[in-house]
């Protein structure tokens, strides 16, 4: 059994916040000069260019990569062979957001109510936390900004098995078109098929959150990525949306058991910062 005190958990959130918010992983970077070495397009190329140079710039000044520094998802991997002590888990991964955002000075987004008042909280909690327990004694933390501009486009399409993976492929090209520019692209786009409706949600996001670098363990469904790749960069919607072949940097896709009468697939789209970082305590 491994001990970890809720503080620490507290302030390694806090630590993630302010560097996911500031510094694009260098998987993200390096699927932009890919970018823009395949890019034909000269106005492509420049806009690649100015997000590669921003990405530089946020690292250097300790400044957000962009203005909307997102709803706060935080995906925790906890070993049941942890104990938490000093307090309880959700409570501290909240207060390391609230510090992290407070005095990061990174933008608070979050309304404590979505429909009425709207009020915002002023610290950017609660976060969205999404646990699982796996094996070990370790507690992996993964902090994952997520922006309206691209969370606003995401879909849910509750297909029959009928209509298989050509039905799987006509959602994502439709979730794509209709993003357009709004989503700021190029995108990282997370797929999730199967299980039941939030199920196929829950999976498009960790899909979303992964490495740039990744692919499906499954080669089936790592085929199926790069297939749903190249049709999205044919779309011509290209970075920024002005126009080229680089629409998306990446196609993730994860999946789960499904009933026998369902193909649930949902789609959750990050735009070009696509920002997450990782700590295990």
């Amino acid at each position: 059994m491994k001990t970890i005190e809720a503080p620490n958990i507290t302030r390694a959130v806090a630590a993630l916040a302010v560097k996911a918010c500031c510094e694009l992983p260098g998987d993200m970077l390096a699927g932009f000069r890919t970018a823009k070495d395949n890019e034909p397009s000269p106005v492509g190329q420049d806009i690649l260019d100015q997000l590669i140079n921003n990405a530089q710039i946020a690292s250097e000044e300790k400044m957000p990569i962009c203005q909307d520094t997102g709803m706060a998802v935080v995906f925790v991997d906890l070993g049941q062979d942890v104990h938490i002590t000093g307090g309880n888990l959700e409570e501290a991964i909240h207060e390391g957001i609230r510090q992290g955002y407070v005095d990061g000075y990174l933008r608070k987004s979050m309304v404590a109510e979505p429909l009425f008042e709207r009020t915002n909280t002023k610290d950017n909690t609660p976060a969205i936390i999404h646990v699982r327990i796996v094996p070990g004694d370790e507690m992996r933390i993964r902090m994952a900004p997520k922006g309206a501009g691209s969370e606003n486009k995401s879909v849910l399409k509750m297909l029959v098995p009928a209509d298989g993976i050509e039905g799987v492929r006509k959602v994502v090209l439709d979730c794509v078109k209709a993003a357009g520019p709004n989503s700021c692209p190029p995108m990282v786009i997370g797929v999730g098929i199967g299980g039941t409706m939030e199920m196929a949600a829950m999976c498009a996001k960790r899909a979303a959150a992964r490495d740039l670098d990744s692919s499906n363990l499954d080669q089936r469904y790592a085929t199926l990525e790069d297939e749903l790749l190249e049709m999205v960069n044919k779309t011509g919607v290209g970075p920024q949306g002005l126009g080229g072949v680089c629409t998306a940097l990446k196609v993730h896709v994860e999946w789960y058991p499904t009933h026998i009468a369902s193909l649930p697939v949902a789609v959750n789209i990050n735009c070009h910062a696509a920002r997450h970082a990782e700590t295990v305590l």
